[in-house]
C-alpha cells in the first residue's frame, strides 16, 4: 500500500496535470457551449477521411441513379448554407446500399446516407433534417470533443486506479468509476451534442428552404421504426424521441422565419425521390 503522504503527492500531481490539459483544450461550440478539444483539427479531419475511405471499401455503394440524384440534391442544398467560416471547401456525399436507418457526416467534409433511411425519412424535408443534423456534428467538432473527453476520462480513471489503495479495493473502485464515467460523463456529453446538432441542423435546413416542421414528423417516424425498443434516455447517448421533438418545437420560433425568408428569396427545393 502507498503511504498517505505519497498518495497525496500523486493525487496533487495528477490533478495539476489533468487541470492543465483541460484548460489548454477548452473552447466554445457554435451555440456558445464550453467544450473540450485536445486534438488539432487537421488531425481529426485526416481521421475522418481515412474512416470514410475504409467505409467505401467495406460497404456497398448504391448504383441507383435516381436515389443518388435525390440524396445529392437535398445534401447540396443544405451544404450550401454552411458558412464559409468553417473552412470546408468541398463535401463528398455517398449513398450506401444498406438497410440501416442512418446517415452520418465525418470531419474532412464526408457525408454518408444509407438507403434504409429513405424508408423512414419520407420526403425531401425530412431527409434534409437528418443531413443538417449530421453536418452540424462536423461543424461543432463533436468528433474532436468526443475523442478528447474519452481520452481525458481514461486518463482520470487510470490516475484514480493508481491511488485507490490495495489490489482488492482497486478493482472494485475502478469498476465503479468506469460505470460512473459512462453514465455520468460519456452519455450525457453524447446527449448534449445530439441536441446541439438537432438545433444547428434545423437552422441549416430552414435556411436552405426546407420546412422545419417536418423535423418533428421525422422523429415521429423514427419512434415508430424503433418499435419502442429504445433504451431509457439516461442509458443512451441520444436524447429520447420525445425530448428531441419538444426541443425542436421550441426552436420553431426562430427556424420558421429563416424558412420563410429562404422561400421569399427563391430557395424552394424540389428534390424528387
Amino acid at each position: 500500500m502507498l503511504a498517505a503522504a505519497q498518495k497525496k503527492r500523486i493525487k496533487a500531481t495528477l490533478l495539476i496535470g489533468l487541470t492543465a490539459v483541460v484548460i489548454a483544450g477548452c473552447s466554445t461550440s457554435p451555440t456558445g457551449r464550453s467544450q473540450l478539444k485536445l486534438f488539432p483539427s487537421d488531425e481529426i479531419n485526416q481521421m475522418g477521411v481515412a474512416s470514410f475511405t475504409q467505409m467505401k471499401d467495406d460497404t456497398p455503394i448504391s448504383k441507383n441513379k435516381v436515389t443518388n440524384s435525390y440524396v445529392t440534391c437535398v445534401a447540396d442544398k443544405v451544404i450550401a448554407q454552411v458558412p464559409e467560416k468553417y473552412g470546408i471547401d468541398a463535401w463528398e456525399v455517398v449513398v450506401f446500399d444498406s438497410e440501416q436507418v442512418n446517415a452520418f457526416a465525418l470531419p474532412g467534409g464526408k457525408v454518408g446516407v444509407y438507403t434504409g433511411l429513405l424508408n423512414v425519412a419520407e420526403n425531401q424535408h425530412q431527409l434534409a433534417a437528418v443531413i443538417g443534423h449530421e453536418l452540424a456534428h462536423v461543424l461543432a467538432e463533436h468528433g474532436n470533443e468526443r475523442i478528447s473527453t474519452s481520452s481525458l476520462t481514461q486518463a482520470a480513471l487510470a490516475a484514480a486506479y493508481q491511488v485507490s489503495g490495495d489490489i482488492e479495493h482497486k478493482q472494485q473502485i475502478f469498476g465503479l468509476l468506469g460505470i460512473g464515467a459512462q453514465y455520468g460523463v460519456v452519455m450525457p456529453f453524447g446527449r448534449i451534442q445530439e441536441s446541439e446538432a438537432d438545433i444547428m441542423g434545423l437552422d441549416l435546413m430552414a435556411k436552405a428552404g426546407f420546412d422545419p416542421q417536418e423535423s418533428v414528423s421525422l422523429w415521429q417516424n423514427m419512434a415508430k421504426a424503433s418499435g419502442g425498443k429504445a433504451p431509457p434516455e439516461f442509458m443512451s447517448t441520444h436524447p429520447s424521441n420525445e425530448r428531441r421533438i419538444k426541443d425542436l418545437q421550441k426552436r420553431f420560433s426562430k427556424a420558421m422565419p429563416m424558412y420563410q425568408q429562404a422561400q421569399a428569396e427563391g430557395r424552394k427545393p424540389n428534390c424528387k425521390a
